[in-house]
């Protein structure tokens, strides 16, 4: 059956969840844009603009210097609905409090409001994305992953949008609608609040401590424990250092370098609704090109991409725009407009692929006890990379004197080089872009009962049918939890792939008679995998087939279950005999691409064998009646 991550849209446990995130960023926008609508309408000078325009994003990043520790376990103590209501609530009255800023047009009460928004905000960052694990399967967290990181982007442009047009709109009522606005909002969003289900506290016996150094630097040990965790967290604060750098250099760029007219927001808004709806894009790609599982593969996709459009919207103008005064049409009639178009929606939409998987790998390595505190030690983290965006913005182009072409030059090869950093230190993000090109590049791969039969949590024992050396690889690619695979040490030892099996931490394994003390190393370390609650995968036949058909199961499977009798879950691979690089062709004609690249292959998984029952017959029956005739 096709599944969509748009399916839970309308579950009630996904949609006022989202609906509240999604409010809350267009709320939070809305005010800081009318806060500059009431300035101009004020008659505010450029410099008074200017001084707004600095001051803002300090008062309202701070609270997550200050508080987003004391947050991390406060979100971590309270059951989350309850937290969600509350840090609404506190919402209708500090959009009450700038709501009376409007109203006497006091910009100081709107500063002190802006400030205290900071705080809900930073109150609310722990829970927004610790939330989705206990409402989500591991299969669903990389499509509920995009729809927020969706739903966040282009709230967050509309939000600038409707806010920089309530006084235009409004008129003499300019302040009056602007607080009417921002007040509804935030009694709607409440209202959905409380329509979200209970979600049980990660930790409710955790005592909560104030002082915010030493709990900041406790948070941040935790989240940093594990290595691929630590450079996921690396790889978010990144992308907000992008981002923001990106986002701070529209306007100007839209003015000087695409000949918007002076004075004129058109162009800016139409770059930033370009880079925003290409984030919202490529996050909701992402679950499709995962095919439901975590796939931390995709992050040097979208890492690649990013570098490859950044450097391409340099080389589309290097320069200053030919002509100016431009509004949206004359733009588009401009030669060469297209390729800037498709070079903003191109680095929006890599952008999106790049950070939705790191924030499912966050979610899926965190225990749920911990969950909170780590996205508040990443809170943390993304502010400082926040603040150094802004001081590099000033730097080269205050002190420099670098173009803005210059300094998108220069973000493109630190991308790149960033990139490389963090995947050549945790292997494991190159290793999964190696197997999902391999995956992708060779096979068309059709899933049947793994969400329904891999268990979402907790030990289990697969066993599959051994067709061809990229087995391992498709199967990773099938199931949404990671799989420790034990295979015949030769192919372990295949150039290449045995880096790649060795990322994976497979286990390889020999005949008693060839080794028998590898042997004892691989039941071993099977049983210590099982015991720690993890998957592990196994070909009982032994050995690749000769022939297409399923050789006997050999009786190693029950000697693994007779130490752990954990549920097994039969699996089949179907139409794999014919594709590339199994043992149907000879070696010479295996060295060149098959006629069958891109085949259609399919895996099959039954509901899990009680352990104790299982049989090494029992589970070759099962598993031939799973693959049919379709070898």
């Amino acid at each position: 059956m096709a599944h969509s991550q748009f399916d839970l849209l309308r579950q009630r446990r996904f949609l006022p969840y989202f609906t509240v995130q999604a409010l809350g960023a267009f709320n939070d926008n809305v005010y800081r844009q009318a806060i500059i609508g009431l300035l101009i309408f004020l008659g505010a000078s450029t410099q008074e603009r200017a001084l707004y325009a600095m001051l803002a994003p300090a008062v309202f990043i701070l609270p997550y210097f200050l508080f987003s520790a004391l947050a991390g376990q406060v979100a971590e103590k309270l059951e989350k609905q309850r937290l969600i209501v509350i840090t609404t609530t506190m919402e209708i009255a500090i959009m009450s409090l700038a709501a009376i800023g409007f109203l006497v047009q006091n910009m100081p009460l709107l500063l002190v409001a802006l400030f205290c928004t900071g705080v809900q905000s930073t109150l609310f960052g722990p829970v927004k994305y610790s939330v989705l694990p206990s409402i989500l399967k591991p299969e669903e967290l990389t499509g509920g992953n995009g729809l927020v990181e969706m739903g966040t982007s282009i709230s967050i442009l509309l939000g600038m949008i409707t806010g920089g047009l309530i006084f235009q709109l409004a008129g003499s009522h300019g302040p009056q609608a602007a607080a009417g606005a921002i007040v509804a909002l935030a009694v709607i969003g409440n209202l959905m609040a409380r329509r979200i289900p209970r979600i049980d506290a990660g930790d409710p016996t955790l005592r909560v401590r104030w002082n915010p150094v030493p709990v900041s630097l406790e948070v941040m040990r935790m989240a940093r424990r594990q290595p691929a965790v630590r450079n996921a967290m690396l790889g978010v604060s990144w992308f907000w250092f992008f981002g923001t750098l990106i986002t701070s250099q529209l306007p100007a760029y839209a003015e000087v370098h695409l000949g918007g007219a002076a004075g004129s927001a058109t162009l800016y808004v139409f770059a930033l609704a370009l880079f925003s709806i290409g984030v919202g894009a490529g996050s909701l790609l992402c679950e499709k090109l995962s095919a439901r599982t975590v796939e931390i593969g995709l992050v040097p996709v979208g890492a690649f991409g990013m570098t490859a459009f950044v450097l391409d919207l340099y080389f589309a103008r290097p320069g200053l725009a030919p002509v100016g005064g431009l509004d949206l049409a004359g733009f588009l009639r401009q030669p060469g407009s297209l390729r800037l178009v498709i070079d903003l929606l191109g680095i929006g939409m890599f952008t999106g692929v790049f950070v939705v998987p790191l924030f499912a790998l966050i979610q899926s390595r965190t225990p749920i006890n911990e969950m909170s505190r780590v996205f508040a030690a990443l809170n943390i983290q993304n502010s400082g990379f926040i603040v150094l965006a802004a001081v590099v913005g000033l730097v080269t182009q205050g002190v420099l004197g670098w173009t803005i072409p210059q300094l998108l030059l220069a973000l493109a090869v630190a991308n790149l080089l960033v990139a490389v950093w963090i995947f050549t230190i945790v292997p494991e993000f190159m290793m999964r872009f190696l197997s999902w090109v391999l995956v992708r590049t060779l096979y068309r791969l059709r899933l049947h009962g793994i969400e329904a039969h891999v268990p979402d949590e907790g030990p289990a024992l697969l066993v599959c049918n051994h067709v061809s050396y990229m087995d391992a690889l498709i199967l990773a690619a099938s199931v949404p939890r990671p799989v420790r695979f034990v295979m015949y040490h030769r192919i372990f030892a295949i150039p290449v792939l045995s880096w790649i099996f060795r990322t994976a931490k497979a286990i390889p394994i020999a005949p008693e008679k060839e080794d028998p003390a590898l042997m004892q190393r691989a039941f071993d370390a099977i049983d210590a995998a099982l015991a720690d609650g993890e998957l592990v995968l196994v070909f009982p036949e032994g050995r690749l087939t000769a022939d297409g058909d399923i050789a006997p199961f050999r009786s190693g499977v029950e000697r693994i279950l007779a130490r752990r009798p954990v549920p097994v879950v039969p699996m089949a691979l179907r139409n794999m005999w014919t594709s590339m690089w199994s043992r149907h062709d000879s070696r010479m004609r295996r060295m060149r691409l098959p006629r069958r690249l891109r085949a259609r292959v399919e895996v099959v998984a039954a509901a899990p064998v009680d352990g104790v029952q299982a049989t090494a017959a029992s589970l070759e029956a099962r598993v031939r009646e799973l693959r049919g005739a379709a070898a």
